[in-house]
């Protein structure tokens, strides 16, 4: 069902596997009304090649020259959305595809929660991690903070704590309500903190239990014994990003005290699986020292430190 008002998707890259993202520019353009695909400082070669593919299917392609981080590339995607007339505009990760079917799946979910009478702020699909067997990237509101959503739902629709970016789909007029993404913690926890605004101002957010998309979220994923979920590893630059903006949400007034206890568990074990068992420990140690440092001064923006090829959109 295509909506009324374009849905127009915002695709953020940064030194992407292109044959990859080229997909999913095609994909993504048989399924919305426009594509923009903003480029956060690839190489020359890269940048010619998004070029080629992006013209192939009718896409715009939107070159920052440097690493802006995802929140201003999605910002800037979202400015484009507005003049192409958008109504929704779709967010979407380099390394992610979605099924065939996954933006009717959406807007059909959205009508349907509209219908319950909800205010609804997003809705995206039950994200799967494609390098394992069952991992469903989707977090339902739990006492203790966001967790694991284990298929509960209601007309096929999940009540989500918040939603991955990738796949999101976002009603403009919610964004002129809540507010733009938060550029200044650059990457990490974007998500998260624009969900939390929108929860905080009345809108509820679901995932659309029948709409698909396949992602990989960090550089790998490992499994611990006695663990069920696979742990998610990230390079050490991304360490920084993650353990500075879980300190912002700590100190905020985003969350209630129940969820910030729950962060500060998460961030203790997430530090330990960082120095005790991910590998370049000393580097991420370093990186996390720094970021607690950073953290707790409020220091905002991007790590002052050249990071060739650190994927900043996952």
């Amino acid at each position: 069902m295509r909506s009324p008002l374009p849905v127009v998707a915002v695709v953020v890259t940064y030194h992407p596997q292109v044959g990859h993202t080229g997909r999913l520019v095609t994909e993504l353009a048989r399924q919305c009304d426009n594509v923009v695909v903003v480029d956060n400082g690839s190489s020359p070669d890269t940048v010619e090649e998004l070029h080629r593919r992006c013209n192939g299917v009718g896409a715009e392609l939107v070159e920052l020259g440097e690493n802006r981080g995802i929140a201003r590339a999605q910002n800037v995607g979202t400015a484009r959305a507005r003049e192409l007339g958008a109504g929704s505009v779709l967010f979407s990760d380099q390394d992610s595809l979605p099924e065939p079917d996954m933006v009717d799946r959406l807007l059909a979910g959205l009508e349907r929660a509209r219908a319950h009478g909800f205010r609804v702020a997003a809705v995206g699909p039950m994200a799967r991690e494609t390098r394992t067997a069952d991992e469903v990237m989707v977090y339902a509101p739990r006492r203790w903070g966001p967790r694991r959503a284990r298929g509960e739902g209601r007309d096929g629709l999940l009540a989500a704590a918040f939603l991955l970016a990738s796949g999101c789909l976002v009603p403009l007029e919610v964004l002129d309500d809540v507010g733009p993404m938060n550029d200044g913690w650059f990457i990490d926890h974007v998500d998260l903190e624009w969900g939390l605004r929108a929860r905080r101002a009345g809108y509820r957010i679901f995932a659309v239990m029948d709409a698909g998309l396949h992602h990989e979220l960090g550089d790998s994923v490992v499994k611990l014994p006695g663990r069920r979920q696979e742990v998610h590893v990230h390079s050490p630059a991304r360490t920084y990003y993650l353990v500075r903006n879980t300190v912002f949400l700590t100190r905020g007034d985003l969350m209630p005290w129940r969820w910030r206890l729950g962060y500060v568990v998460w961030l203790t074990k997430f530090v330990a699986f960082n120095v005790i068992v991910a590998p370049a420990r000393l580097d991420r140690a370093a990186m996390m020292v720094r970021a607690l440092r950073d953290g707790l001064r409020g220091t905002t923006g991007p790590l002052l430190q050249a990071q060739p090829h650190v994927t900043a959109n996952r």
